[in-house]
């Protein structure tokens, strides 16, 4: 499986480039948002991947972000949204903003992609918005951009140990609340504003945990 690919613009289509890495020329689809945000020919690019395989097709899907590559498996599957349609979602709302919409039942900002209608914005909202938090929630540590001169591309996570359990409930809360204010954060409301939301809610439902808390946080934060 090709995870990343790192090389240098040899050049740009309307919805792919072609990357050569070492003499080897590599056609990587990309969103139109991914394709504006990419750097001149000839200079270095690197993006993660995601290989799709069929029968008679090997189609390299390309990423700025983790948390990009992550949206698209995750939109794929859904019933009826291949991954053109993925691509599609992801190059009008962008990663933050197909994460907004689903946890917000915005139906309407999924159909503004091109090829999409009513009834599969709907069904996107529907089969992911429980999924939806969990994404978010991750977020920060999924948005660091692919980097041409970066050597290491995965290294082993050091063990952590947990510390001894004082009060469950508030260690359960607080994590859910520390969760929240980062998926919040992540999709770029101010760390003040967001973390006030976060409070509020997490102090009228003492129960809710990370996905209750992003969904009613981000109710708050909606412009009146």
């Amino acid at each position: 499986m090709i995870g990343r690919i790192s090389g240098r613009l040899d050049w740009r289509g309307p919805d792919h480039v072609l990357i050569d890495v070492r003499g080897v020329g590599y056609i990587v689809h990309v969103s139109e948002r991914t394709l504006a945000g990419m750097p001149g020919l000839g200079e270095a690019v690197s993006l993660y991947t995601d290989l799709l395989v069929r029968e008679d097709l090997l189609q390299l899907f390309g990423f700025p972000t983790m948390l990009e590559k992550e949206w698209h498996k995750l939109l794929m599957t859904v019933q009826g949204v291949g991954a053109k349609a993925a691509m599609a979602i992801l190059g009008t709302l962008g990663a933050e903003g197909v994460g907004r919409a689903i946890t917000l039942g915005d139906a309407r900002a999924v159909q503004a992609a091109p090829g999409v209608g009513p009834k599969l914005a709907q069904r996107v909202i529907l089969e992911l918005k429980a999924k939806a938090p969990g994404v978010m929630a991750a977020g920060v540590g999924l948005s660091a951009k692919a980097a041409a001169e970066d050597l290491v591309i995965e290294a082993d996570a050091a063990p952590v140990r947990k510390p001894a359990k004082v009060d469950e409930g508030a260690s359960r809360r607080a994590a859910a609340s520390a969760d929240a204010l980062s998926a919040l954060v992540n999709l770029g409301y101010g760390h003040g504003d967001a973390a006030e939301a976060v409070a509020s809610v997490a102090g009228e439902q003492l129960e809710a945990d990370t996905a209750a808390l992003i969904r009613q946080a981000l109710k708050r934060l909606a412009p009146k």
